[in-house]
């Protein structure tokens, strides 16, 4: 099963997929694309190449799950109108289940686990690594 875990910051999807085989191993998956970016949130032609090239990575690279990390709706670190526009749009995405995943919940995760970030990981790849290990 591939996983995708996927952080929103900013106007840009930032991914991380990983591969759980059934004898539970996990196994980090190096992906040329690794973020795409919603341009002008006001312009249709670019929502529209948004979920082209979100849908056209989740068919290509055969991923079976989103988990998508939440960002919270009020309070200092409130998630910006943009990125609650990118999360609607990678809910509707036809190929592949989403489910939606706390900061806390992460966070709990990591302190029950010993997560092992892989080498080739990008450091702003971390939180999606661990929203999709988390699942």
């Amino acid at each position: 099963m591939r996983i995708c875990g996927i952080e929103l910051k900013s106007n840009q999807a930032i991914f991380s997929v990983i591969e759980k085989q059934d004898d539970d191993i996990v196994i980090y998956i190096d992906m040329k694309i690794k973020k795409i970016t919603l341009q002008d949130d006001d312009s249709q032609e670019s929502i529209r190449q948004f979920c082209n090239e979100l849908l056209a990575f989740l068919i290509d690279n055969e991923i079976d799950k989103v988990i998508l990390k939440k960002r919270a709706k009020k309070g200092n670190f409130a998630g910006g109108a943009v990125t609650f526009k990118m999360e609607a749009l990678i809910q509707l995405n036809p190929h592949c289940v989403v489910e939606l995943i706390s900061g806390q919940a992460m966070g709990a995760f990591e302190k029950k686990n010993d997560v092992h970030i892989p080498n080739n990981l990008k450091k702003y790849q971390e939180q999606a690594y661990v929203a999709a290990l988390a699942a």
